[in-house]
C-alpha cells in the first residue's frame, strides 16, 4: 500500500469515527437527568427528573413549537429546543393564560399531575423543593 493510501485511508477512518461518535452523541442527547425550571425571578424553581418523565410521555407531551401566524404546533423528533421562556413571555404571547413561563408551566404540569394523581404531586411543595 502506498504512502498515499495509506494516508488517506487512516483520514477516512477518523473521520468516520468521529461522525459516528457526533451521531451518537446527537442520538443520545435527551437533556439533562434533572432539571430546574426558573422563572425570571428565581424564586422557588421547580424540580423534577426529567428522565423519569421522558420513560413515561412523549416529547411532544411537553415540548412543542409554533408556527408563523402563532399556533401551537408538535414537536418534531430532532427540532431544537428552545426554553419555555422565549415565547412564553409577556411581550410575546397574546393569551393571557399562556403569556409567561409561570402560566404556561402551571398549565400544562399542573393539568397533566391532576390526570396522574396516583404518581405526580399536585401540592406546590411537591414541584416546587426548599
Amino acid at each position: 500500500m502506498s504512502k498515499k493510501s495509506l494516508l488517506l485511508s487512516t483520514a477516512f477512518i477518523l473521520i468516520l469515527g468521529f461522525l459516528m461518535i457526533n451521531s451518537d452523541c446527537r442520538a443520545g442527547d435527551t437533556g439533562p437527568v434533572t432539571m430546574e425550571l426558573k422563572t425570571v425571578t428565581n424564586k422557588k424553581p421547580a424540580r423534577f427528573t426529567h428522565k423519569k418523565h421522558q420513560e413515561t410521555f412523549a416529547c411532544e407531551q411537553c415540548h412543542h413549537t409554533k408556527t408563523e401566524d402563532g399556533v401551537r404546533s408538535p414537536y418534531i423528533e430532532g427540532m431544537g429546543i428552545k426554553k419555555c421562556a422565549f415565547c412564553h413571555n409577556n411581550t410575546d404571547m397574546t393569551n393571557p393564560k399562556l403569556n409567561s413561563f409561570k402560566l404556561a408551566a402551571h398549565g400544562l404540569c399542573k393539568e397533566c399531575h391532576k390526570q396522574n394523581r396516583g404518581s405526580a404531586p399536585t401540592k406546590c411543595s411537591g414541584c416546587h423543593i426548599k
